[in-house]
């Protein structure tokens, strides 16, 4: 089940991703050479999906161990902590193979009634 926070984090990991799945359409592997603007906005975005995978709670994690938590969060740390190694190619294969499932996987646990506790409203709560 998803707790509120979990919730709300689940759903920010669902938005940047989705943000940055959004920006590459279109565009080419060597655009992330070319556009200084969109190589920082997807490395950003990429940072933000993995701080919300670390924020979420380890029984979320637990009860949700189809995502791929440990690679989440690992790229998170790898993008901000060797900022001045980001492997583009590997990055470029990360938005075109593996945010368009994880996408997929954040909504379903979403939606799924099993899964999930019956939050009333989360609206007006914010958890930044």
């Amino acid at each position: 089940m998803l707790q509120p926070k979990d919730r709300i984090r689940f759903q920010h990991m669902v938005d940047h991703a989705t943000e940055a799945l959004n920006m590459i359409k279109g565009r080419t592997r060597e655009d992330l050479d070319n556009d200084r603007q969109l190589n920082l906005s997807l490395v950003r975005l990429l940072e933000i999906v993995g701080e919300a995978a670390s924020r979420t709670s380890e029984s979320t994690r637990s009860s949700h161990s189809e995502l791929p938590w440990i690679q989440i969060i690992g790229l998170r740390n790898r993008l901000i902590h060797g900022y001045d190694e980001v492997d583009f190619d590997i990055l470029w294969t990360i938005l075109q193979e593996d945010l368009p499932p994880l996408v997929i996987q954040l909504k379903q646990s979403l939606s799924d009634p099993q899964r999930n506790e019956s939050i009333q409203s989360v609206s007006g709560q914010n958890d930044h």
